[in-house]
């Protein structure tokens, strides 16, 4: 498939925070702030994240900064943005982009299960909202706010719905913070990734493939997610690349006047 992406030196000198950074759609987007000179705080729950800033470091020769954080807790979040700008001077990109998913019956899944859905992938992508936002009114140079929700934030799925209630949240919190942060020249718009090639979607296909398989179809590993790409309209699953370009947009001049937007990237699963 050909690469469209393009790269760029706009965001050289810049420093973009991105949490969930350690792998799939979160690495894709620090490979290209990384492409595009820009200084890379990688923020995960995942030690995984410090092998993942060194490589990108290496490749690109940028500066990276892993943190170890969990984005539910106010403190870790805090000090997440404290030590980027401690080690930056500034935060001029924020890209929330951390979350998880469980799939399960309504009478099987238990409270705690449907609470930390909502902790992370919600609560989470609000904390990190307001840490950024702190830094970047002082700064008083305007940034962008950039949150992960999801093609649950357009239609729920079965068997999720702490999961859709969670991806819907987001796209309220875009909306509201996009209108608080306009007058100080922060966008806040949303990004709504379909069935992107991560260890995510190795999990949905799995869990989602047991629980939907009857007498009449047993699904194998690779089954049900091949049906599903079946029905996307560009014929093929998203790749990480795919999603991190449309940051990139967002996140540019050119989007200087989009805010308060949530953007399906999906293949065309979805049109509203």
């Amino acid at each position: 498939m050909e690469n469209l992406t393009r790269t760029s030196t706009e965001f050289k000198g810049k420093t973009v925070v991105i949490t969930g950074a350690d792998r799939g759609i979160g690495e894709g987007i620090a490979e290209r702030f990384a492409k595009d000179g820009a200084n890379v705080v990688l923020a995960s729950i995942d030690k995984n994240v410090f092998g993942t800033a060194q490589k990108i470091a290496q490749k690109y020769n940028v500066k990276t900064l892993p943190v170890l954080v969990d984005v539910t807790k106010e403190e870790d979040v805090q000090r997440l943005y404290k030590e980027a700008v401690d080690e930056f001077k500034t935060v001029d990109i924020s890209v929330q982009n951390a979350g998880i998913i469980t799939i399960e019956h309504f009478d099987k899944m238990t409270r705690a299960e449907f609470d930390k859905v909502l902790a992370v992938n919600t609560t989470g992508v609000w904390l990190c909202c307001r840490e950024a936002a702190k830094i970047m009114i002082k700064q008083g140079t305007g940034g962008r706010l950039i949150n992960s929700s999801s093609g649950q934030g357009r239609k729920g799925f079965i068997y999720t719905p702490h999961y859709a209630a969670s991806k819907m949240g987001v796209i309220g919190i875009t909306q509201s913070l996009a209108l608080e942060f306009a007058p100080h020249n922060i966008t806040v718009n949303a990004f709504c990734p379909g069935i992107i090639v991560t260890d995510m979607w190795d999990y949905n296909d799995r869990v989602w493939g047991e629980i939907l398989s009857n007498d009449k179809k047993k699904y194998a590993k690779g089954e049900l997610m091949a049906e599903w790409v079946e029905g996307i309209p560009m014929g093929r699953a998203g790749q990480p690349e795919d999603v991190s370009g449309l940051i990139a947009f967002l996140a540019s001049k050119d989007a200087a006047y989009i805010t308060g937007q949530t953007v399906n990237i999906d293949g065309g699963m979805f049109f509203s």
